[in-house]
Formats: structure tokens, C-alpha cells, sequence
């Protein structure tokens, strides 16, 4: 059993002769609708935060995480603070504790001789375990955990600028400056190309046959179709300072979503401008990537790292919007150090969202954010109504991510104010309830990272066990007076108990109790001639601690005012009736 609460005092004095007290059961709060308020229809809040950072991948470019092995793949560069080692490759970590299974560090060169190469981005996955990669200048390469090498080819011409998955299983598409090539993945030969204005990236919506291709410097985004590999329309991008972070497209919507300089621009399939995203204080686009479960979009924002500049404080964030209206689903992260200066972020989600991936190639690290939902109550406390002395156990249940702690909480002014229930941290808060307990709310209070959730307060009615024969009585109002002949009776609400060492038609008491009614004396039975008063009669009504008169004292149970005329009016009759039935007949 869990301890009584602190506010809890002691017990109250002992009840009067026939006290009956029924507490009446104050009204249940209803829920509200703010955060952290009361009931189950509080809307969850999401948060994500950071719960491990990965240090031993290098200087990380890139970054998959794959959808059939679940392994996360790290595209490399050395880090400069490392001379001793090279650190450069293909990486893959086990995505919890960021443990690396393994380094694939040689690929082809345009010989075909191996060499160690880094690793600027990652292309697709293969099917069940590894990855296609670029590797300088025009490599294509893949690899998966434990292979002691890479395949790889070399792709004829200018050094690839940009590089993606292609409109096939077997193919990639790559972009030499201005020039775009569908190109086969393991031999590297080019199947087909075209030429445009100029270019800086692009991304394939492989649904509906189309490449999306940006040309910054002339502030256009062209269409290209995947069948006859033309252009078939192009798009006006807003007036800027000519800065890309990326072109991506939601695979569920068709949707383009392009970084440009402190800003994302949203156009749909048909290349209709749906809306602007911005960062927060002047932070750049530099990646993102959909997550087709949540409908969401994942956009990292990379500080311009330059304290000159109004707003740049060297820190990075992470947002996170509904791909139907762009809207923010969570608080922006801050992303401590993330700046532009020594390269590109990336970012990976798992399927869900629980868990994001953001590349920092400044700190050389990895860091793993999670998801938290604030506790969302699916079950309150209900009212009870119980007898003193009663064991009482309360039950609350509420879902969230990191699982929600609990405290539950009582209040004795209707819900005003709150106070925690000392000790009581379990779903369910037992006590032993008391008459002081009448009245009082109680609620469970859940907690976690993400915030708090209140179940809707339950509340506790208490009442004294029901009166036995010569107990304790019942509930009473106002008690009448007893007649003097054996037979008078209370009035609606008293109860008398059975007279006994005191003659036929013992009498009650004739004064009430604070609260201003009468005693009620009830006729006794036939008993043991001789004292006055006999048991005691009738319920009191009112408040103040009451004892029990013993057999052959004056009827003062519960009485607060007496005046000597009524106790002399008492007395003198109560003699007359002794005398007369204790006087010997005479006969004749």
C-alpha cells in the first residue's frame, strides 16, 4: 500500500451517540483543452531531442539509412584532425549505439585500380543490405557490410557535380555541370543525355517519370520526361542570391521541395508554387528527406557560420512540417555548431519518424535525435463513494514516448490548487480513506520529455458505516422531543435505541446540538425500575465532538445549550414519574 498523503490530518474526535454524517460528493472537473491540462482529450505535442552522438565515422557526407538491413551507411571524407589515421570511406554503423560493423575504404580508379576513396553521396540501397555511391571524381560504387572492397566504374567525361537514383533498379542519374546522363550502375556507361541551359542538382520522381532539374544561376527549375529524356516544361524560382542547399521530391506527392538561399520553395507535381518554408534567424536549407508513413517532411538548416552576419550564431536547426500544408509538426531542434563552412549536412529518418540522423562534417559526428510524445490519457480515476476505514484504489493509464512517469495529486479545494500525493508514483494510488478524506479530488499527473498530461480528477465521497442496533446511527436532521408516557418518538431522521436500566418511557434529551435541532426521544422498552434517563435516545444533528452517556445519567448527549428552568422542568417531571410508579397500592 502506497502512503496516505501529507495533507491527510489526523482522524476526527469520536462521533456522538447516533452521529450520522453524510458527506456529499463535489462535482468531477471536466477535461480541458491546453496543453498540459486535464482528461484524454488533450492533443499530444511532439518533440524530438538528441540522445546519442556518433564520433567514428570520419567526416560524414552522407548518410542512408536502409530500409531492408536497417543499418545506417555513412558516406566519409578524412578529417584533417586525424592525421595519424584516414578515416575516409564507406561506414556502417549499427544506427542505436553508432558501433561500426564495418569500413569498405578501396574502390576502382579510372584504371581500375584500388585505391582509398571517400565517399560524397549516397544513391540508392541495394536490395537487402549495401549501397550505390559517388566517389571522386566520376565514380559509381557499390558495397555493402563486410565486403572487403567496392565495385566500381568510372563515368566518361567532366567530374560529376551531382548524383541520384535513377529512373531504374540498374541505373543512375548524374549530372556533369549542365550535362544530365542516365548511366549504368555497374559498368558506368551512358545510355542517354541532355543538355541544358545550365544546372546544380536535381531529383527524380520516379512515380510519375520526371526529373526535376535547378539551374540557380538563371533561377529555373526544369522538368524532364523519363521516357523521351527532354525537357517538357520549365519554372520560375523566386528572385535570390543564387545559393542552392537541394532539390528533393516527396515520392508520395510529386511535390518539389528546393533549398534556396535562407528559404524552402514548394511546387507541386505540375510545378505550381504551393508555398515558402522558412528557417529560423537566417539558417540556410541544406537537406531533407520524407518519411511516407508520417507524411512528413525532415529539413536540416545549416547556420552560415560567419559572426558578421545578422542572426548567425554558429547553430544549426531541424524542422519537421506536414507535406499537405507545409505546417510545423514540432518545435524547431537546435542543432549546437551545424554551420556551413566545411560542408553540406545530411540527413536519414526511420520509417515513422522515431529516429533522425543529422550528418555535422564541422564536428566530424553524428547526431541521433528521438522522438517524444507527451503523455496522451487513456484512462481516469473514476468517483467513488465509500465508508470510512474503506480501502480505496484509484487507476490511471496514459500513452507516450519516452514512457511517462506518474505522481498522482490531491486537492481539498475543488480542484484550485493541487499538491503530489507523497510517495504515490504508481498507476495505481491506494489508500485507506478517512472521514477528513470527504470531498477531495484526485488526478494522476504524467510526465515525460515531451510534456505533461492530467487525467480528469476523480472524486472521493466518505460516510460512517451504517448504524446496528445500539451503534452508531444513521443520517439524522432534526430529532422532536420524547413523551413521558413510555411511547414518544422522534421526529424524520432520529433513531432511538433501545432503552435499558431505566423504567417504561425513559426520556430523551430536550436540547440540540450545534447545528440547532432537537434530541428525539424514543419510548423504551420495560426495564430495571429505579434510574433516570436509562439509555440514550434520539440522533444528534450539528457539529462538535459528542460522548456516549452511560446508564442513569441526565440525557446531555450533544447538547450545547440547557437552561436550568428546562433541565429543572426535566428533573422535576422525570421525579414525579419515579414516584409514582415506586409508590406501594393500597387496598379497600
Amino acid at each position: 500500500m502506497t502512503p496516505r498523503h501529507p495533507l491527510t490530518p489526523g482522524r476526527a474526535g469520536a462521533a456522538s451517540a447516533a452521529l450520522a454524517l453524510v458527506l456529499a460528493s463535489a462535482a468531477t472537473g471536466s477535461p480541458v483543452s491546453a496543453a498540459g491540462g486535464e482528461g484524454a482529450d488533450v492533443p499530444q505535442s511532439t518533440v524530438y531531442r538528441s540522445v546519442a552522438q556518433f564520433t567514428t565515422a570520419g567526416k560524414p557526407r552522407d548518410l542512408l539509412l536502409h530500409p531492408d538491413s536497417k543499418k545506417l551507411y555513412v558516406g566519409s571524407d578524412d578529417l584533417p584532425d586525424t592525421a595519424d589515421v584516414n578515416e575516409s570511406g564507406l561506414h556502417v554503423l549499427d544506427p542505436a549505439d553508432g558501433k561500426v560493423r564495418s569500413t569498405v575504404d578501396q574502390a576502382p580508379g579510372p584504371t581500375g585500380t584500388l585505391g582509398r576513396r571517400s565517399v560524397r553521396q549516397l544513391l540508392a540501397p541495394l536490395p537487402g543490405d549495401g549501397a550505390v555511391f559517388l566517389y571522386p571524381l566520376r565514380g559509381i560504387g557499390t558495397a555493402k557490410d563486410g565486403d572487403a572492397a567496392a565495385a566500381g566504374a568510372w563515368v566518361p567525361g567532366a567530374a560529376v557535380t551531382h548524383a541520384t537514383a535513377g529512373l531504374t533498379p540498374s541505373t543512375v542519374l548524374v549530372a556533369q555541370g549542365p550535362v544530365l546522363s542516365e548511366v549504368d550502375i555497374a559498368t558506368a556507361a551512358v545510355k542517354r543525355t541532355v543538355t541544358l541551359e545550365g544546372g546544380d542538382g536535381f531529383a527524380v520522381d520516379a512515380a510519375r517519370g520526371t526529373v526535376w532539374f535547378t539551374d540557380l544561376a538563371h533561377r529555373r527549375m526544369y522538368r524532364i520526361d523519363a521516357a523521351s529524356f527532354q525537357v517538357t516544361a520549365s519554372v520560375e524560382l523566386p528572385a535570390g542570391e543564387g545559393f542552392g542547399g537541394f532539390t528533393e521530391v516527396d515520392p508520395e506527392t510529386g511535390a518539389v521541395w528546393v533549398g534556396l538561399d535562407s528559404s524552402v520553395v514548394v511546387h507541386d507535381a505540375t510545378g505550381k508554387r504551393l508555398g515558402t518554408v522558412r528557417g529560423a534567424g537566417g539558417d540556410m536549407p541544406r537537406a531533407a528527406v520524407f518519411d511516407a508513413t508520417t507524411h512528413q517532411a525532415f529539413v536540416v538548416w545549416q547556420d552560415a557560420g560567419d559572426g558578421s552576419q545578422p542572426g548567425s550564431d554558429n547553430d544549426g536547426t531541424l524542422t519537421v512540417h506536414r507535406t499537405r500544408d507545409l505546417q510545423e509538426v514540432v518545435k524547431p531542434v537546435v542543432l549546437p555548431g551545424l554551420h556551413v563552412q566545411l560542408g553540406g549536412a545530411a540527413v536519414a529518418v526511420e520509417p515513422g519518424g522515431a529516429s533522425v540522423f543529422v550528418s555535422d562534417p564541422v564536428a566530424g559526428r553524428i547526431t541521433r535525435l528521438e522522438r517524444a510524445t507527451s503523455p496522451r490519457v487513456t484512462r481516469s480515476p473514476a468517483d467513488r463513494a465509500v465508508t470510512a476505514g474503506t480501502e480505496v484504489s484509484l487507476t490511471a493509464e496514459a500513452e507516450g514516448v519516452p514512457r511517462p512517469t506518474v505522481v498522482w495529486q490531491v486537492s481539498t479545494d475543488a480542484g484550485r490548487t493541487w499538491q503530489a500525493v507523497a510517495g504515490a508514483t504508481s498507476p495505481t494510488y491506494t489508500f485507506t480513506a478517512a472521514l477528513s478524506d470527504n470531498g477531495r479530488r484526485y488526478r494522476a499527473e504524467f510526465g515525460n520529455d515531451a510534456g505533461v498530461g492530467r487525467t480528469a480528477a476523480a472524486t472521493l465521497t466518505v460516510t460512517i458505516p451504517d448504524p446496528t442496533t445500539g451503534g452508531i446511527g444513521g443520517p439524522s436532521t432534526t430529532g422532536g422531543t420524547g413523551s413521558t408516557d413510555g411511547t414518544g418518538s422522534g421526529s424524520t431522521g432520529s433513531t432511538g435505541s433501545t432503552g435499558s436500566s431505566g423504567s417504561t418511557g425513559s426520556t430523551g434529551s430536550t436540547t440540540g446540538g450545534s447545528d440547532g435541532g432537537s434530541d428525539a426521544g424514543s419510548g423504551g422498552t420495560s426495564g430495571t425500575p429505579g434510574s433516570v434517563g436509562g439509555a440514550s435516545t434520539g440522533a444528534t444533528v450539528g457539529g462538535g465532538n459528542h460522548t456516549t452517556p452511560s446508564g442513569g445519567a441526565l440525557a446531555s448527549t450533544g447538547a450545547t445549550v440547557a437552561t436550568l428552568a428546562g433541565s429543572a422542568v426535566v428533573l422535576t417531571a422525570a421525579g414525579w414519574v419515579l414516584l409514582r410508579r415506586t409508590r406501594p397500592r393500597t387496598t379497600g
